[in-house]
């Protein structure tokens, strides 16, 4: 009885395990295909702050964005 509640137990948490790393793997790769934000979009948003970016500042921008994905 125990022994069949511990098997219960450790295939939850090894298939919960796999699930996590699967669906981490699948969400990397889609938004490496579909970043999220681009340069045009940086360029937008710095301008609606009254600024306008050069590319440098947009490049920067991308950068520090790409580093946290």
């Amino acid at each position: 009885m125990l022994h069949d509640i511990l098997l219960i137990l450790l295939g939850l948490v090894i298939g919960a395990v796999i699930g996590f790393l699967i669906s981490k793997k699948v969400t990397q790769k889609y938004l490496k295909k579909n970043p999220p934000i681009n340069e045009k979009m940086i360029e937008a948003l710095m301008s609606g702050m009254g600024r306008k970016p050069s590319q440098k500042q947009v490049r920067q921008m991308m950068n520090q964005m790409n580093r946290y994905m």
